[in-house]
């Protein structure tokens, strides 16, 4: 019985630490993609003007 708890006990603290890194992971993937996110509307916005149409000059006369 006490080998049992042994390996539950090592088994729980494996359990909690990639849980903890799992956690890490995450947070860190979030707060990078907010600041991409932020990154990428401000400094890499460039103007495009192929979706407007352009003006047909009048044949001559």
């Amino acid at each position: 019985m006490e080998l049992f708890k042994k390996i539950l006990k090592i088994t729980a603290i494996v359990i909690a630490v990639a849980a903890a890194i799992a956690g890490i992971c995450f947070a860190v993937k979030k707060l990078l993609e907010k600041k991409n996110a932020k990154a990428d509307q401000e400094e890499n916005y460039v103007s495009c003007s192929c979706m407007e149409q352009p003006e047909i000059a009048a044949p001559a006369q």
